[in-house]
């Protein structure tokens, strides 16, 4: 008796009371016009009380052990997720239909926490069910399948947000694009830079202190400061030969955000390249030496697959990291999703804002999934 009313999952109670509580909070915010915060609705006043009972369920599953519990628990989590975004569309399309046409639905703070303590709950679950990595991943992407399916169906089109991403959609894909480019055209420079530069630390150590000591000063000088510190410099290197403009290279722009975003990206990829060499096993090399391997082949045969990970490791930080400070890029022209969040902030436009914020969220979790599927089947490529 007194076992059956011990909580077999704290994590889960702790989320549903929070949710609970959180059903008082505006579910959605409810605007005559994009420039106004508007008024406040919650989900109880919208929709019908059944929406409690997936809520009350997970609340319940909380003092169930078992593995049962655990699948019960997830499904109950995904569904309760779908609902929740197809609710806020089905609240923006009845708003819509009784407001005026310059009427704006957007998403409340008790919506995003809602959605944010359902994804917390399928992580959980998922994380008691799974022990193999791949297993995982897939049934975290899993989880938006069904929510990508009710945008592609336009169910979420009458919410604030579709409808500046509609009015903006040109200027949007050119965002993509910019902040696509500051990813990439930072990734390949720094991982060969970095590369070459941990591969030298390691084969000299007593060289480590010095280049470690640089690229943690620049790791410190705050992202707006670096960008700056590089204006004056290029501009004066194009004004003493103008040929280097042919080459898209400027003061502002692109130029100075690749280099400020490559210059923090290499003490994470150095240190990871000296790390993961520095991990590998002396009994594993002295084996393969035995086995008559030269240096080079230990190198690139033992050496580089095992310290793999590791690097891997570091170039996923660098990768979210840098999805994150392209965002700071926009003040000096380099464009990206950046110039989006700042006009939205310079005109008082929430939606505008979070047409920029979300996707470098989108992105950076789309990048920390590749990243993480990549390390789950080295993973499991090592053990077989």
């Amino acid at each position: 008796m007194e076992d059956s009313r011990r909580c077999h999952n704290r994590v889960l109670l702790l989320l549903m009371v929070a949710g609970l509580l959180a059903a008082w909070l505006p579910f959605v915010n409810y605007a005559p016009n994009r420039l106004v915060s508007g008024e406040g609705r919650a989900l109880w006043q919208l929709f019908p009380a059944f929406w409690l009972l997936a809520p009350c369920l997970l609340l319940i599953l909380s003092f169930v052990p078992g593995r049962v519990a655990q699948i019960v628990t997830l499904v109950l989590a995904e569904a309760l997720f779908c609902l929740l975004v197809w609710s806020a569309g089905r609240a923006a399309t009845e708003l819509a239909q009784s407001g005026s046409a310059l009427a704006r639905t957007s998403p409340g703070s008790g919506l995003w926490l809602w959605l944010a303590l359902a994804l917390l709950v399928c992580s959980d679950a998922i994380r008691r069910l799974a022990s193999h990595p791949v297993w995982r991943w897939l049934l975290n992407a899993q989880i938006w399948c069904l929510p990508l399916l009710l945008l592609l169906r336009g169910e979420l089109d009458d919410l604030s947000l579709l409808h500046e991403y509609r009015n903006r959609q040109e200027v949007f894909n050119d965002a993509l694009v910019q902040h696509l480019t500051l990813l990439f055209g930072t990734l390949i420079p720094a991982l060969v830079v970095g590369f070459a530069l941990g591969l030298w630390c390691y084969r000299h150590p007593t060289r480590q202190g010095p280049v470690f000591t640089v690229l943690n000063i620049i790791q410190t000088i705050p992202s707006v400061g670096l960008f700056g510190l590089l204006i004056a410099p290029l501009a004066g290197l194009v004004l003493h030969f103008p040929v280097l403009s042919r080459f898209g290279i400027a003061g502002t722009g692109m130029t100075p955000a690749l280099i400020a975003l490559i210059l923090y990206a290499l003490l994470p990829l150095v240190r990871g390249v000296v790390a993961g060499l520095n991990q590998v096993p002396q009994e594993v090399l002295e084996s393969a030496e035995a086995m008559g391997m030269s240096a080079r082949q230990r190198f690139w045969q033992v050496r580089m697959p095992l310290a793999l990970p590791l690097l891997l490791r570091s170039l996923r930080v660098v990768a979210v990291q840098t999805v994150g400070m392209a965002v700071i890029a926009a003040l000096i022209g380099a464009g990206g999703f950046g110039s989006l969040v700042f006009q939205g902030l310079l005109s008082s436009a929430l939606d505008l804002v979070l047409l920029g914020v979300i996707p470098v969220i989108a992105l950076a979790v789309v990048v920390d999934a590749l990243f993480g599927l990549s390390l789950a089947l080295l993973k499991v490529r090592q053990h077989d």
